[in-house]
Order: structure tokens, then sequence, then C-alpha cells
């Protein structure tokens, strides 16, 4: 299950892959599609999210940043 770390509110755009940069925020960058080289990802907020090992963070349907815990032996 997931647990929720930050309320950010960031609403999408399609043809871009939103997610948690090593800084701990909210990056994106256009998507491939059909043959066509990805863009450069840019910054849409700063969060500052300090991560933990073994957690995954991510970017929910909310647009909020939460984590879950990562199946791993």
């Amino acid at each position: 299950m997931a647990q929720e770390v930050a309320k950010v509110g960031v609403k999408r755009q399609d043809g871009y892959l939103y997610y948690i940069d090593k800084q701990g925020d909210v990056s994106r960058a256009k998507m491939a599609r059909g043959g066509k080289k990805g863009g450069k990802p840019e910054k849409v907020t700063k969060v500052g999210v300090k991560k933990e090992k073994g957690y995954l963070y991510f970017l929910d349907k909310k647009g909020n940043v939460s984590r879950a815990k990562m199946a791993r032996r």
C-alpha cells in the first residue's frame, strides 16, 4: 500500500513522463513516440523529499508524491 509523502497537486499533461528526481523534486520529460526521441527533463515543482532506502517514490493519481515499500530480498 502506498503512503503519501507530500501534497503537491501537480496537473499532468499528455505526452510527458512524470517522476521524482534525485533531488526529491517532481520532474517531467517528453515521452519518445513513433521513432521520435524524447525530450530533456525539466523541473515541474521543487519539493525536496528526502528519499529512504527500500522505497519507490512516485507521483500518484492526485498529483502528490507517494512512496511504496519495494519487494526486494
